[in-house]
């Protein structure tokens, strides 16, 4: 089944002077209607071609799970090297469909761990070599352009160790995710006979998911990449009209939102299995949407900043803020109706009426009685919020998760009449930290950054 949209908590009926009147919902259906023909017509154009990855990748689907099952019985590690949608993708799709302790079950319950590298914090990478064996260990190099000097500096320091490791075939531990057509790492895997999968040049970083930078990951891990691929078709067709397109209505609700001063997007699931797909989202929503001109050139400095929650372990950290501070906040919460497993709590403390209500209910009754009264305590104090109900969380349903969060955020660019699918403000910082490392073809922007405002000692302390 799909899962549900239930937005009756951001409506003044609900809510009252806070919420959102049915009047303007109804004024928005024309803004809305021509969101759906802008976003029907650019379909697979441009950077919109993450919308036809559901329909498109029969053969690339078939190579990835040879390859994967090639590589099962040869390998004890994945690692990924990537930064962004190329790590933030396959780590949330990872937690939530692999068992939530995976590497650290014994080798008769896992057959390869799995790990992520998107930072290039020196003692992290040390660490990683402290836990991997080079020799049983498959590296996953992403990057469309082989000049992300993240994951690049990565790769180099893997490549030289397996060259020092394990000789003439330690290209046979690297498999690249990249470009066909242009780029340094697809030159680098030519020269070095890496396998290869090959990211569409329409598809961005971070609506990456369900190409091979995150299906060949998932499918290392024993994940079903096709009942994802079902599952976000099975929402984008239920997502095509104005009428009933539950990821419409959740932009134009957060498009109304804005104007009304909710300038924070809180996602906050309950279950520990998608607590990393509110970091994905953070990416989406807040490079997607904050951009600083509309594209009529207009200055207008648009986004929702996002922010990722867990319940109910944020219960006890942020949600006294959510409840009783300002009403600048949409709060998300994603519930889950049938978990995977459960654990019965059992009888021991009759002797105190406080604790032994809960004795013979649940632990999926309590984590969702709690979020329910969570839901009641934002209500009541007159706090938008909102609610995606999935039956289960399984491949199918996270499908259609990612799926219908990147149908929202393609919506709502076209509402705020932005680029959705640029980032020039990430652009900026990597275009300074070439200029700080000397690259050629850089030096204007040196020149610029030797020219700006020296700090201040008397602003130090």
């Amino acid at each position: 089944m799909l899962l549900k949209f239930d937005y009756n908590n951001m409506m003044s009926d609900f809510i009252g002077e806070q919420g959102i009147k049915q009047e303007e919902l109804d004024a928005m259906k024309g803004k809305a209607a021509d969101a759906v023909a802008k976003f029907n017509a650019n379909r697979g154009q441009g950077w919109l071609g993450w919308t036809e990855l559901p329909y498109n990748q029969d053969e690339v689907v078939a190579d990835i799970l040879n390859y994967a099952n090639e590589m099962k019985k040869k390998i004890e590690y994945f690692v990924v090297l990537g930064i962004g949608g190329s790590a933030l993708g396959p780590a949330a799709v990872f937690t939530a469909l692999c068992h939530y302790r995976h590497n650290d079950l014994p080798k008769d319950k896992q057959k390869i761990k799995f790990l992520v590298e998107d930072n290039v914090d020196p003692e992290r990478m040390l660490a990683l070599l402290d836990v991997i064996e080079p020799e049983k260990t498959l590296f996953n190099v992403i990057t469309k352009s082989g000049a992300t000097s993240e994951t690049m500096s990565q790769y180099l320091i893997i490549s030289d160790l397996l060259k020092k490791k394990i000789g003439a075939k330690w290209n046979e531990h690297i498999v690249a995710t990249t470009s066909s057509a242009r780029g340094n790492l697809i030159k680098l895997a030519k020269e070095n006979n890496f396998k290869t999968f090959y990211i569409p040049e329409s598809v961005g970083g971070r609506f990456s998911e369900l190409c091979p930078v995150g299906l060949l990951p998932a499918a290392i891990m024993g994940i079903d990449i096709k009942a994802m691929l079902k599952g976000a078709e099975e929402m984008d067709k239920a997502c095509t009209g104005v009428e009933n397109n539950s990821a419409l209505m959740c932009a134009v609700l957060q498009y109304i939102a804005m104007n009304k001063g909710k300038n924070i997007s809180v996602m906050m699931p309950y279950a520990d299995s998608l607590k990393y797909i509110a970091d994905w989202y953070c990416q989406l929503w807040g490079e997607s949407l904050g951009k600083a001109v509309d594209n009529d050139g207009k200055v207008i400095h648009a986004g929702q900043t996002p922010v990722k929650s867990l319940g109910v372990t944020d219960q006890h950290s942020q949600v006294q803020l959510y409840t009783e501070g300002p009403f600048d906040k949409v709060i998300t919460l994603i519930g889950v109706k049938k978990f995977r497993g459960d654990v019965t709590i059992p009888q021991g403390a009759e002797q105190f009426p406080d604790v032994n209500f809960l004795c013979g209910h649940t632990m999926g009754e309590l984590i969702n009685t709690e979020r329910v009264a969570t839901e009641y305590a934002l209500t009541r104090s007159k706090h938008m919020n909102n609610t995606i109900l999935l039956d289960e969380v399984n491949a199918n349903t996270l499908g259609q998760l990612l799926m219908f969060f990147q149908l929202e955020t393609a919506y709502e660019g076209y509402l705020l009449n932005i680029d959705a699918f640029n980032q020039p403000g990430v652009e900026e910082g990597k275009n300074a930290t070439y200029a700080l490392f000397n690259r050629k073809g850089y030096e204007a922007k040196k020149e610029e950054l030797e020219n700006a405002p020296k700090k201040n000692a008397k602003y130090i302390i």
